[in-house]
C-alpha cells in the first residue's frame, strides 16, 4: 500500500468524515480482556476505512467502570498499545455517554486542525462481574452523597422520571412495552447485538417488575463490548481518496443537575434538550431534516424522553410514537435500528462510538436495516450519561 499523505497543519478543513467503524458483538465475552475487545473494534475500523495504523495521531477513548470491574485505570495508552497505536491516547470518562464524548472530541480536534486522522470510540467489560455488583458499579454516576447513599439505582430513578412523564403527560406500560418490541425487531438482523430475538407487547407487560412502572423488558442488558471509528479531515480523505460519504456535519453537548431532587421537573431531560440545539445549529439542520435516529434507550422510557429532547416529538407526544408506528422501520423516522441499547446491549463505555458506528453503516447503505432508512440523508445520535445530566448529540450527514 502506498504511504498516505498527512498535511501540515495550516492547510487541514474543517469538515469531518467517518472514514471507517468497527464493533465487536454485544454481549458476553467470557476470557476476554478489555483490551483485547477494543483491539478487535479498532482493527476493524482502519480495515474499514483503509486507513494504515501509522497514519492515526491521537486516540480518543470512552471508558466508565474499568477500574471497578477490571481494577484497571489509565486505559487509553494500554488499549491503543493492544491496537497497534502509536500515538497520544486519552481517556474520557462521562458515565453512559463516554464514548459520546470522546467522539465529540476527535471532531473538534480535526476541526481545529490539530489532527487529519484520529480513532475515537470505547470499551467496557461488565458481565465478569455478578449483577449486584454492577448494579453497584453503575450507581457511581448517580450523586453519591444524595442519591447512592439513600440506596438510589438507575431502575429506580427512571421509574421515578417514568412516573413523573405519566402524571405530566399521560401514557401508560403499554406504551413503553411498543418500544421494547420495536427494537427487538430491530435487532432480528444485526450480527452485532446481543438479543437477536422478538418480543411481545404481552410479553413485555408480564415481565417481572423491576421498579414501577418499569419491568425487565424496560431495561437494557450487562453487556460487554467495543466501539471504533476513524474520524479524518475532508482535506485527508479527498487527497487519499478515501471512500467516506458520511460527514459528521454537528455535535453538542449539554448538562443538567447530576441529584433528581436538585431538578425543576423530572418529565424532561433539559441536558439533551441543549445538547440537540446546539448540535443542530452546528450542523445547519433541524428536527425536520432527520430522516433516522440512533438514540440512547437504556430504559424505554429513555427513548421517549429522547425523541422529545430532539425535536423530533413535541412534550407528552413521543411516548406513543412506537405504538402508533412512527419510529418502526416503516414509520416516518425509524428509530433505533440497530436494536437500540435495549436489544443490541449496552456497554456503557462504548456505547456512544457505537451509535456514531452503526448510524454510518445505515446512511452508507451496508447495514442489515439500511432499506429501512434508504431516503435518509441526515441522521442524529443521541447519548446520555446517568439519569441524563450529561448528553451528547451528533449529527451525521451524506456528503456525496
Amino acid at each position: 500500500m502506498a504511504a498516505r499523505v498527512l498535511l501540515p497543519h495550516m492547510s487541514r478543513a474543517s469538515g469531518v468524515r467517518v472514514a471507517g467503524v468497527g464493533l465487536t458483538p454485544f454481549g458476553a465475552h467470557a476470557g476476554r480482556t478489555g483490551r483485547d475487545l477494543f483491539a478487535e473494534a479498532a482493527l476493524a475500523a482502519l480495515d474499514d476505512a483503509g486507513v494504515a495504523a501509522g497514519d492515526v495521531e491521537g486516540l480518543d477513548y470512552g471508558n466508565f467502570m474499568g477500574a471497578l470491574a477490571e481494577r484497571q485505570g489509565h486505559q487509553a495508552p494500554l488499549v491503543a498499545e493492544a491496537a497497534g497505536l502509536r500515538c497520544p491516547a486519552t481517556r474520557y470518562e462521562e458515565a453512559c455517554a463516554s464514548a459520546g464524548v470522546a467522539v465529540r472530541a476527535a471532531v473538534q480536534t480535526i476541526r481545529a486542525g490539530e489532527a487529519d486522522v484520529l480513532v475515537a470510540g470505547g470499551m467496557e467489560r461488565m458481565t465478569n462481574l455478578p449483577t449486584p455488583e454492577v448494579t453497584e458499579a453503575l450507581a457511581v454516576a448517580a450523586d453519591e452523597l444524595f442519591e447512592v447513599r439513600a440506596g438510589v439505582t438507575f431502575p429506580g430513578a427512571y421509574a421515578l422520571m417514568a412516573r413523573a412523564y405519566f402524571e405530566a403527560y399521560g401514557g401508560s406500560r403499554e406504551d413503553l412495552a411498543h418500544v421494547a418490541v420495536k427494537n427487538h425487531a430491530n435487532a432480528l438482523d444485526n450480527e452485532y447485538a446481543q438479543y437477536q430475538r422478538e418480543i411481545t407487547v404481552e410479553q413485555a407487560l408480564d415481565s417481572p417488575t423491576v421498579a414501577s412502572p418499569l419491568s425487565l423488558y424496560d431495561a437494557c442488558p450487562i453487556t460487554d463490548g467495543a466501539s471504533a471509528v476513524v474520524l479524518v479531515s475532508e482535506a485527508y480523505a479527498d487527497d487519499n481518496d478515501l471512500d467516506a460519504p458520511v460527514a459528521v456535519t454537528g455535535t453538542g453537548q449539554g448538562a443538567d443537575r447530576m441529584a433528581l431532587q436538585d431538578r425543576a421537573q423530572l418529565a424532561r431531560t433539559p441536558a439533551a434538550d441543549r445538547a440537540a440545539e446546539a448540535a443542530y445549529a452546528d450542523a445547519g439542520v433541524g428536527p425536520a431534516d432527520v430522516g433516522v435516529a440512533e438514540v440512547h434507550d437504556c430504559f424505554t422510557v429513555a427513548e421517549v424522553f429522547a425523541l422529545e429532547s430532539l425535536g423530533l416529538y413535541e412534550p407528552g407526544e413521543a411516548v406513543g410514537a412506537a405504538r402508533r408506528g412512527e419510529t418502526t422501520r416503516d414509520g416516518a423516522v425509524p428509530v433505533n435500528l440497530s436494536g437500540g441499547l435495549k436489544a443490541k446491549g449496552h456497554p456503557v463505555g462504548a456505547t456512544g462510538g457505537s451509535q456514531i458506528a452503526e448510524l454510518t453503516r445505515l446512511l452508507r447503505g451496508d447495514h442489515p436495516n439500511s432499506d429501512a432508512a434508504s431516503d435518509a440523508t441526515v441522521g442524529v445520535t443521541h447519548n446520555a450519561g446517568g439519569t441524563v445530566a450529561s448528553a451528547v448529540v451528533h449529527v451525521l450527514e451524506v456528503v456525496e
